[in-house]
């Protein structure tokens, strides 16, 4: 099969005038288009932080701004190069729909995120127990949320995995109360027990008197007399508090006498008589 050299330089420059022009028209309203998308969503992201608006939900929104910017860019560029619009979008819509189909997890996760955003049942920086696993919120993306666990473990949670479950928000609000149980031997002093735990509470400054602790007898157990010592605190002195009461309810009650029962067991051995 022979090549007509002068055919095929004839049609390509055929090709070229008649298209040349618009694709390259169709590149520079994509490339022009993705830096304007880019400049109008994080100029929407600024207005919102300015305005106040949660840090999350700004980010969120911005990011649904610049993917639709850059949709509509898409289109008009190949609207530009003189592809058929409408034909594609139907093409596109049809792939849409099998994509979703083979994604619905991904869009459970999406659909999801959108509503712990919304709602905002917790934010970025707040510590939670959320999809059965416990940290510090840093990021709520889309389709997942990434929480920072206490031993600086990194765990990624499926979005709809926390909104299909219970969330607690430890550090929702700005006071918490420590609980705490201290038992003492029957034999011990109760109220001079109860008077010490008052002085070692309130002796410890992060305590807060507003609400005042809460310090009762609360069971008669099989081998103590247990106390529940009920304290508020901020919530950034929770474990400060509950770590130095501990060790001072130990270190006082010694001094003063004041036993702490544990588990033992008497064993008692009687002499067998020869037969």
């Amino acid at each position: 099969m022979e090549f007509d050299i002068a055919q095929i330089t004839a049609t390509l420059t055929n090709y070229i005038t008649q298209y040349g022009l618009r694709i390259l028209v169709a590149l520079l309203i994509f490339v022009i288009g993705r830096i304007i998308a880019k400049g109008v969503a994080n100029g929407s992201q600024r207005v919102m932080l300015k305005a106040k608006v949660d840090e999350t939900l700004a980010s969120f929104l911005r990011n649904i701004i610049y993917y639709a910017l850059i949709a509509a860019v898409v289109i008009a560029a190949l609207g530009q190069a003189g592809i058929n619009v409408t034909s594609f979008l139907a093409v596109l819509g049809a792939a849409g729909l099998a994509v979703g189909l083979a994604l619905k997890d991904s869009l459970s996760n999406f659909a999801a995120g959108v509503m712990l955003i919304l709602l905002k049942f917790f934010r970025k920086g707040d510590y939670v127990t959320a999809g059965g696993v416990s940290g510090t919120v840093t990021a709520i993306n889309i389709f997942n949320t990434v929480l920072t666990t206490p031993d600086n473990m990194v765990i990624t949670v499926p979005n709809s995995s926390i909104l299909g479950g219970t969330i607690t928000n430890v550090t929702a609000n700005d006071t918490r109360r420590v609980d705490m149980v201290f038992g003492i031997g029957y034999g011990d002093d109760l109220l001079k027990a109860k008077k010490t735990l008052e002085r070692i509470v309130s002796e410890e400054p992060r305590v807060l008197t507003d609400p005042a602790p809460t310090i009762e007898v609360s069971e008669l157990a099989d081998s103590s007399v247990n106390f529940v010592v009920r304290p508020w605190c901020k919530t950034s002195d929770y474990w400060g508090v509950y770590f130095a009461l501990t060790e001072k309810v130990k270190l006082v009650f010694d001094q003063e006498g004041i036993s702490i029962p544990f588990p033992q067991q008497d064993v008692h051995m009687f002499p067998v008589g020869k037969e």
